[in-house]
């Protein structure tokens, strides 16, 4: 294996969470009297965390009706979070075959702390080494903080690691803890608004991406 740790994004990575949360979303919008969204429009709005989304989604709302809405869409997918969300075709596979490797792998996410863990231990059958998710004292990517935290948990240096992504967030990330990133164009960004943050080390499958690696 090229590499001695391999760190994944979550969202549109390893998991296809997208009808969970555009569901989750739409069943606020409908509470809150705004417009629905479309999968297409949420898979644009995600990757900066649920306060990026709601801003996105309910355009023009702040104040108090925002935080209530934002507060609303927490809750409503922290109830419902597992009910289409699964991994990705070839994901299990790949995990264990970098497990049976020697590889270490973590999973970094924006997502709260608290749900990156129950995700990772009901879907990933212990595959994952470390999971980080944000939290009080780590800031969410693109600031380096969960990559280097799951670096230090891991013992790894930047010259044995990479990341693994699907967004433009998570290319910057990369770039932030000064590691390389493997960008994977199954997941919520189209290949050429990769191209444009800088991509340049692409996977279109598992398979793919286990050869990279």
């Amino acid at each position: 294996m090229k590499y001695k740790t391999v760190l994944f994004d979550l969202d549109g990575t390893l998991l296809d969470t997208l009808e969970d949360m555009t569901d989750a979303l739409n069943r606020t919008m409908r509470l809150h009297g705004l417009p629905e969204r479309t999968p297409e429009e949420v898979r644009s709005f995600v990757g900066n965390g649920a306060r990026r989304l709601i801003e996105l989604a309910a355009e023009g709302v702040d104040g108090a009706r925002f935080e209530q809405i934002l507060s609303d869409y927490k809750k409503d997918y922290d109830e419902n979070y597992l009910i289409k969300t699964a991994p990705y075709p070839g994901i299990l596979e790949l995990l264990k075959t970098l497990r049976q490797n020697g590889v270490r792998t973590g999973v970094v996410s924006n997502k709260p702390d608290s749900t990156v863990q129950e995700l990772s231990e009901a879907l990933f059958q212990n595959l994952a080494d470390v999971s980080v998710g944000e939290k009080t004292g780590i800031r969410r990517k693109p600031a380096p903080d969960t990559v280097l935290a799951a670096m230090e948990q891991l013992g790894a240096t930047r010259e044995d690691t990479v990341y693994v992504g699907d967004s433009e967030v998570d290319i910057a990330t990369a770039r932030a803890a000064g590691i390389p990133c493997i960008s994977v164009t199954w997941g919520f960004r189209d290949r050429d608004v990769l191209i444009k943050a800088g991509a340049e080390t692409f996977a279109d499958s598992s398979e793919a991406l286990l050869k990279l690696l």
